[in-house]
């Protein structure tokens, strides 16, 4: 739940900003955040990386 109330935060902190700054760049951090978070779950899992990407990549 945490990590839900952060990225809510993070989106809030980087729409005030980009209105305040007038740089719109500045959206793209929520994403880059979600993409770090994923790697982060994805580090966590106790196989090795390539067969845990191929293993996520393979569910449907």
């Amino acid at each position: 739940m945490w990590i839900l109330i952060s990225f809510w935060i993070v989106a809030l902190l980087t729409v005030a900003a980009t209105i305040k700054y007038r740089k719109p760049m500045l959206l793209t951090v929520p994403f880059f955040a979600m993409i770090g978070f994923l790697f982060v779950q994805v580090a966590m899992v106790p196989m090795p990386f390539w067969d845990t990407v191929r293993f996520v990549f393979s569910l449907r």
